[in-house]
């Protein structure tokens, strides 16, 4: 029977007895080893023994066998690789498996029993670990939220995954209202319904509220800045500031002078106004020439692309008052005028202009458009009514005499006055052709003679009936019917109506 020896006291010098002789020694699969027994065993028992792996980095595998030492679990994962590319001489565990070229499958290992899989609160998917994670950790993960639209808080609750920080707005709206599945930030808050207390959020403390730059002003902030964003900011209300406008206008807090600006030390508010920059006027007292230097383009207002070709400076034709009305210096100027008056570069002909392929300086001076002289040379006889018609040209006067004729039957192509009306080609003999005024005949002031016994026209009785008186000595017992032609009878020299 196996006798029970007594081992108290005894720490060292095993080998003594325990030679394989005296007592049982080294079993045939032991550890090789020069270890004394009592640098792995205690004196209760060859097992559990300590084993001291200090200096042992490699070849775990000469013990760690299954049969000298403990080797792979029936659980492990499966891997060629060696114990000490995952393992410490310290322990199994914790081990460090290196995950180089694993990309996918993780779920072999990472099952909840060869490895640790999904945790109790993983966030219920059936995506394979590596849709999310990475080799390196579970930690970050990313997951893809493609075809996600709504239903965030389902795993957005703080306990699944982050939800609501602790300096969230206050809202009831669904995480999906104003993020985006690609992240929490940026968002885009919905302002609509929201016209005031902006403050309550744009605190700086739960969502940006005003920069260090910000305009000095108590206001609120709806009432320079609309819901949709903070700039262009709404017109600030500049009631009551009428000068120190640099004081916010400094190029720091809000836009100053531009690059470009005139030089000048004036104040903002001598050429600006509270609302607006433009349109500015600008001072031009004192300033008489070198516009140029402003007037470039660039800095101000230059030549605009229709503008008179010309070298001349801008205070040649212009004034400090206004670009118009300019007055052309047209010294030397004796022709091409269509040149520069073509309607664009500067006026032209009027839509009423008489219809003429003539150049302006045929008709008209440099110095203004009226008077005009025009050349009726060659202008054909009884046509002068197609440009006197009123409209295009001059034409008959309210008191003119009524007729149809051309005006050149008595008018003449230098003037209207003397007018040379010819009455030599009547049939009325005497002075009938210089003594009458003209009403005499014509009383209706038109070319039609006013016959007072219009039956007898156009013989002598036609204005002379009442001048037939029968008798023997005036008219040798005729009638009114009768020999009417007076002058032709020779009875009568025709000088008035006192025959």
């Amino acid at each position: 029977m196996p006798a029970g020896w007594d081992h108290t006291g005894i720490v060292d010098n095993c080998f003594t007895c325990h030679n394989g002789t005296t007592a049982t020694g080294k079993s045939t699969n032991h550890v090789p080893t020069n270890n004394t027994c009592e640098t792995c065993h205690t004196t209760n028992g060859w097992v559990p023994a300590t084993f001291d792996h200090t200096g042992i980095v490699d070849n775990c595998f000469t013990c760690h066998n299954g049969t000298s030492a403990t080797g792979k679990g029936t659980n492990h994962i499966p891997t060629g690789n060696t114990c000490e590319t995952c393992h410490t001489p310290n322990g199994w565990i914790p081990a460090s498996m290196d995950h180089t070229g694993i990309v996918d499958s993780c779920f072999t290992c990472h099952n909840g029993s060869l490895a640790s899989g999904k945790s109790t609160n993983h966030i219920p998917t059936g995506n394979t670990c590596e849709a999310c994670h990475t080799p390196n950790g579970w930690t970050p993960a990313t997951m893809d939220h493609t075809g996600i639209v709504d239903g965030c808080f389902t795993c957005h609750n703080g306990s699944l995954a982050s939800g609501k920080s602790t300096m969230h707005l206050p809202t009831d709206n669904t995480c999906e209202n104003c993020h985006t599945p690609n992240g929490f930030a940026p968002a885009t808050m919905d302002h609509v319904g929201i016209f005031d207390n902006c403050f309550q959020c744009h605190n700086n403390s739960l969502v940006p509220g005003k920069s260090p730059t910000h305009v000095p002003a108590p206001n609120t902030c709806e009432l320079c800045h609309s819901t949709q964003y903070w700039s262009p900011a709404t017109t600030f209300d500049h009631t009551g500031i009428v000068d120190n406008c640099f004081s916010c206008h400094n190029n720091s807090t809000v836009p100053g002078k531009p690059t470009n600006h005139l030089p000048t030390n004036n104040t903002c508010e001598n050429c600006h106004t509270p609302n607006g920059w433009v349109p500015a006027s600008f001072d031009h007292t004192g300033i008489v020439d070198g516009c140029f230097s402003c007037h470039n383009g660039s800095t101000a207002t230059g030549k605009s692309t229709n503008h008179i070709p010309t070298g001349n400076t801008c205070e040649t034709c212009h004034t400090p008052n206004g670009w118009t009305p300019a007055t052309m210096d047209h010294t030397g100027i004796v022709d091409g005028c269509f040149t520069c008056h073509n309607g664009s570069l500067a006026m032209g002909k009027s839509t009423n202009h008489i219809a003429s392929g003539n150049d302006c300086q045929v008709c008209h001076t440099t110095n203004a458009w009226t008077p005009a002289g025009f050349d009726h040379s060659g202008v054909a006889p009884g046509t002068c009514n197609s440009c006197h018609n009123g409209t295009t040209s001059t034409g008959q006067p309210t008191g003119h005499f009524s007729t149809t004729r051309s005006c050149d039957d008595c008018h003449t192509t230098n003037a209207w006055l003397p007018d040379n009306w010819d009455h030599a080609g009547t049939a009325y003999p005497g002075d009938h052709r210089a003594n009458p005024s003209c009403r005499a005949c014509h009383g209706g002031n038109s070319d039609v003679v006013t016959w007072s016994a219009p039956a007898y026209q156009p013989d002598c009785a036609g204005c002379h009936a009442n001048d037939y008186r029968q008798g023997v000595d005036r008219h040798r017992n005729r009638t009114v019917s009768e020999n009417r032609d007076c002058g032709a009878s020779g009875c009568h020299s025709v000088r008035d109506r006192e025959w």
